[in-house]
């Protein structure tokens, strides 16, 4: 059994064959998410900073949707269109998971609509 999860955002977004995240045996796994306001639907270009920390509350969104929290984070996989970003945008990252870390990658990649940073997750939902 699986169950798409979608925060409160315009359901005209997801445009793509993906949803935000699917609930199945206990776990969320969020597809990537990067810096887009969920009221328009529109990319919010800016800093590695400024990226970093909507992508995340985006993230947090759709796990709060699901009935968890960023606690709950057990992985993260992180595309940075320059990995010469790393220092800036993991001390964003760090401020999110201040407890014990999830498990991570982060490499280089190419990115869609100018972005600078692309974020997953799985996540272990309380029970």
């Amino acid at each position: 059994m699986k169950n798409i999860i979608h925060p409160d955002r315009d359901p005209a977004f997801a445009t793509g064959a993906y949803s935000d995240g699917i609930v199945t045996d206990g776990f969320l796994f969020v597809s990537g998410q990067a810096a887009v306001d969920f009221k328009t639907s529109q990319f919010v270009l800016g800093t590695i900073e400024e990226e970093t920390a909507r992508t995340l509350d985006n993230i947090a969104a759709i796990i709060r949707a699901a009935g968890g929290s960023m606690e709950n984070v057990v992985k993260c996989t992180a595309h940075l269109s320059d990995i010469n970003d790393f220092d800036r945008y993991n001390a964003v990252y760090a401020t999110y998971f201040p407890g014990i870390k999830p498990a991570r990658t982060t490499v280089q990649s190419v990115l869609a609509e100018n972005i600078k940073v692309e974020i997953d997750c799985i996540v272990k939902l309380p029970a």
